[in-house]
């Protein structure tokens, strides 16, 4: 980032929102709040815009990293169960409006991509960004650039259909963390991801093969995406993602597949501050470029 101002930097999810300053990478004192539970992206940015007022006329620009669809400064749902967006939402208006400086929004998943690309765990890399929480998501870098696609689409592993017809449910239904804790509460057990894995570790049976079951709906995408664009590596991040275990069972569901096919997979190094980061630090790059081609 080459910006001397700071930039707002924002990570808008479906339980949390992140915000804080964000220069060269780096954001000190970090805010963290709720988002609020009315299904009404108005109520989401106002509690964005009262967080942020203490660090009014200490920043130029906002970048925002959002869960759903992101076009043309647009706004989507891809999953209503994560984020009930109404379709093509005014984000970066409505936004901009509220904060009185320029705004660039770019999709959750995506945004940790170029995070991770720029300060984390690929950094120099041609990667794919997974992260495997309450649902699944990701983003694309290849070649230096973070891809969107033609409708803001790119890197949504969370929708791949694997098997032979379309009938077939998406991967976030069968592979995220709200996947392993209705399975588990299939099976008459606590209804929560984290608890299968602490179970696993204390040698539960049951745990072990649920965890070795659900991650392996996981590693058809894998290799698919390792044949498809051939990055450098695939990093995984989220809170089941980076839950003790789960990437050595993502390697041993791989490891059968030839050399060339393999892919090399990472645990990602921001943690929860990858979109963040991303997003700060992307909507800078873009700016700069406007600003020299302009």
């Amino acid at each position: 980032m080459t910006d001397a101002a700071p930039v707002l930097g924002i990570d808008l999810g479906g339980t949390k929102m992140l915000l804080g300053l964000v220069r060269s990478g780096v954001c000190d004192a970090p805010v963290r709040i709720p988002t609020p539970a009315e299904a009404n992206p108005h109520r989401w940015l106002d509690a964005l815009a009262a967080a942020a007022a203490p660090w009014r006329g200490q920043y130029k620009a906002a970048a925002i990293a959002a869960s759903g669809l992101i076009a043309n400064g647009c706004w989507w749902a891809v999953n209503p169960a994560v984020l009930p967006v109404p379709a093509g939402f005014p984000l970066v208006d409505e936004l901009q409006r509220r904060l009185g400086v320029p705004v660039c929004a770019v999709n959750d998943g995506q945004a940790a991509a170029w995070g991770e690309f720029r300060f984390g765990a690929g950094q120099g890399c041609d990667l794919v960004f997974i992260t495997v929480s309450t649902g699944v998501g990701g983003g694309i870098v290849l070649g230096g650039r973070l891809l969107t696609g033609h409708r803001g689409l790119a890197g949504h592993v969370g929708q791949y259909r694997g098997g032979e017809t379309l009938s077939m449910p998406i991967v976030e239904d069968r592979a995220s963390g709200t996947a392993l804790a209705e399975a588990a509460a299939a099976l008459g057990h606590m209804p929560d991801a984290a608890a299968v894995f602490t179970s696993a570790a204390n040698g539960a049976g049951w745990a072990e093969r649920l965890l070795n079951e659900v991650s392996g709906r996981l590693a058809p995408a894998l290799a698919c995406l390792q044949a498809l664009l051939d990055p450098d590596c695939i990093v995984i991040g989220g809170g089941v993602g980076l839950a003790p275990g789960y990437i050595d069972r993502l390697r041993r569901h791989v490891a059968g597949l030839p050399d060339l096919l393999r892919p090399e997979l990472r645990p990602a190094a921001l943690g929860a501050m990858a979109g963040l980061l991303g997003a700060a630090d992307y909507g800078a790059s873009a700016r700069n470029h406007q600003g020299a081609t302009t």
